[in-house]
């Protein structure tokens, strides 16, 4: 059965290419990919068993790193054993549908993680610049409804994306040119007015900006308070350990947030920049964070 039929406004599948130009070297990238993906989901896995066993540990620092951790194993789980499906068993056919789930679950959980950065850099600066307060202010409650409310920012933003996808023609060609489903991907592929696509896209990069751009700033003002106040503190010991436990945290935000721009950004303008730079960026960005946050936060 053709994928693809002229006319067709029904899409059944599209394929996705892997790293262009390696052949049969992507059999053996999927061992080094495996691994990630076994050290993403037990390290995030081993955190959120021992934050929920240890009751010690229900507080706020560990209960965000919690969030991101379940996080990070979404990510993971919706997108690596396709990717090694594609590598070890050449699988690199994806339903319409599927397609569309991946796309909204990579940027929604994105745009989920980007909130939880923030939270947790908000703790930080109470617990160090108001620690007599800090239990007060970030009662388990009220870390709910944070969690809550970066779950529906996330999705609120991107909700609209698989569904101007699922309205368009596909009668052409259906080869994607990353190893995931990406939104500006799909909408390429289409045969017929996509104005309301590229206005969406125009949208959601300035949505995508703002939000991003104000998690960002707001994390930045944070930690200058946070090491203002750090500095100001008589015990040497309590610097060192609050320079530590900020210091990691600062680690994991510019891995998540340093690819993940200049991917976002390089898709839309970059078209000088060599197709398989775009795929390296975009892996970067999804492979490396849930990686790093066993390492970094645990």
């Amino acid at each position: 059965m053709a994928p693809f039929q002229q006319g067709n406004s029904t899409a059944t599948l599209f394929i996705l290419v892997g790293f262009p130009g390696m052949g049969a070297a992507q059999f053996w990238l999927a061992f080094p990919l495996a691994f990630l993906f076994l050290v993403a989901i037990l390290g995030n896995g081993t955190i959120i068993y021992i934050i929920k066993v240890e009751r010690s540990l229900h507080e706020p620092m560990y209960l965000f790193l919690c969030m991101l951790a379940a996080i990070d194993m979404l990510i993971y789980l919706s997108t690596m054993p396709k990717m090694m499906a594609i590598f070890w068993f050449k699988s690199t056919s994806i339903v319409f549908d599927a397609c569309l789930v991946q796309m909204f679950c990579i940027h929604s959980l994105s745009g989920t993680e980007s909130t939880i950065l923030l939270a947790m850099a908000f703790d930080r600066y109470i617990a160090i610049c108001y620690p007599l307060s800090h239990a007060s202010i970030l009662t388990t409650p009220r870390i709910a409804k944070i969690g809550l409310v970066a779950v529906i920012r996330g999705a609120a933003l991107m909700a609209p994306l698989p569904i101007f996808i699922k309205r368009l023609p596909f009668c052409h060609s259906n080869v994607l040119s990353h190893s995931y489903c990406l939104h500006q991907d799909v909408m390429k592929l289409a045969c017929a007015d996509i104005k309301v696509n590229i206005i969406y896209g125009l949208i959601g990069i300035t949505a995508a900006t703002f939000v991003v751009g104000s998690d960002s700033i707001f994390i930045a003002i944070s930690y200058v308070l946070i090491l203002r106040a750090v500095v100001g503190l008589s015990s040497k010991e309590a610097r060192l350990k609050s320079f530590g436990t900020c210091g990691s945290h600062i680690c994991v935000i510019l891995i998540f947030y340093t690819p993940g721009l200049f991917s976002f950004y390089t898709q839309r303008w970059g078209h000088n920049i060599p197709t398989h730079d775009h795929i390296l960026l975009a892996n970067l960005y999804l492979l490396v964070p849930p990686c790093s946050t066993p390492s970094s936060m645990a």
